[in-house]
């Protein structure tokens, strides 16, 4: 259902196209003041631009909180993108491109967020204590206060222009182009993964950590599809980055902020890869199949997607919907 209800809306295959392009050129206009910003600050400091192509240059020059800050307004561009393309493109409601439901459900929302921030906050307690020495306690109540602020206010945008983009627009467009559901699940968690592989984790780790990376995409696919909706994916993805950024960085790490503990251990390729993968999602898709009932699982996993027996509403009719 919730692939199928993007054919109650205007979608052509060059739609997608054409709004995917937009969505990716607006993101990147997001990007241009973090590069502005850098290279006035080296250049200033007597450096050579060309240190930028250094991720370790670009991710030092400034403050933390500010590097931060810079890298996530790229996402909102994007998310302001999407919504637009989104309603004036395809002339659907955002709720369609949200849920199955009539409306968001916030407590699911509220449940993916909490599932992952408790359990990464517990976790991360029993490894500080069982290692003492593979953490440094960096707390500095000022530069962590900014931090908070920024990242609460800035990350859910950066997870949910992701979530809107991966499994809401192109899950939605790839489906009804393709007509079944094994395809967008596939194509959309692989693109999501494989866009993580510039990140400092890659080089640090191995390529080992795609594994994770395309895993994660499928887990928050599979949890749309199954529940028909992104609330859960929206709830989760956020939850995650926020603890993470709030509760733990370190030199290898795409985000580097001012949280309360820097990991200083050596980080393993395997066992810290295939755990979260094999056991942990697993164990979270069975508590939220609990939770919501979620029954017929071939069928919403790898089903056909029909267009509907009623005639696609009009322009007319699309618009006087997103005005409801």
């Amino acid at each position: 259902m919730f692939i199928k209800q993007a054919f109650n809306y205007l979608h052509d295959s060059w739609r997608y196209v054409v709004g995917a392009i937009v969505i990716f050129l607006v993101s990147q206009l997001g990007a241009i003041p973090f590069a502005l910003i850098a290279a006035f600050k080296l250049m200033e400091e007597g450096g050579d631009l060309t240190d930028l192509d250094n991720p370790a240059t670009l991710m030092t020059v400034l403050d933390s909180n500010l590097t931060l800050f810079l890298m996530l307004l790229s996402f909102v561009f994007g998310l302001i993108a999407v919504v637009l393309v989104v309603k004036y493109l395809h002339k659907q409601p955002l709720v369609a491109a949200t849920t199955s439901r009539k409306k968001v459900d916030w407590g699911r929302i509220w449940f993916g967020f909490l599932l992952i921030a408790i359990t990464t906050i517990v976790l991360t307690g029993i490894d500080y204590y069982s290692n003492p020495d593979d953490y440094i306690l960096q707390f500095e109540a000022v530069p962590f206060i900014i931090l908070a602020v920024i990242a609460i206010l800035m990350i859910p945008l950066q997870t949910s222009f992701e979530e809107y983009l991966f499994r809401g627009y192109l899950m939605q467009g790839i489906g009804v182009m393709a007509k079944n559901k094994w395809l967008p699940l596939i194509v959309t968690s692989v693109i999501f993964g494989g866009l993580h592989f510039f990140n400092p984790e890659v080089d640090k780790i191995g390529n080992i950590i795609m594994v994770y990376y395309i895993g994660t995409g499928f887990f928050l696919g599979i949890m749309t599809l199954m529940d028909e909706g992104m609330e859960l994916a929206l709830g989760f993805h956020a939850g995650n980055n926020l603890i993470a950024a709030l509760l733990v960085t370190a030199d290898w790490t795409v985000f580097q902020t001012n949280s309360i503990l820097k990991d200083v251990s050596d980080p393993t390729a395997g066992f810290d890869i295939l755990v979260p993968v094999l056991v942990m999602y697993p164990v979270f898709l069975g508590i939220m199949a609990w939770k919501y009932k979620w029954t017929n699982w071939g069928e919403k996993l790898f089903g056909k997607v029909t267009p509907p027996a009623q005639p696609v509403p009009q322009i007319d009719q699309a618009e006087e919907q997103i005005e409801k």
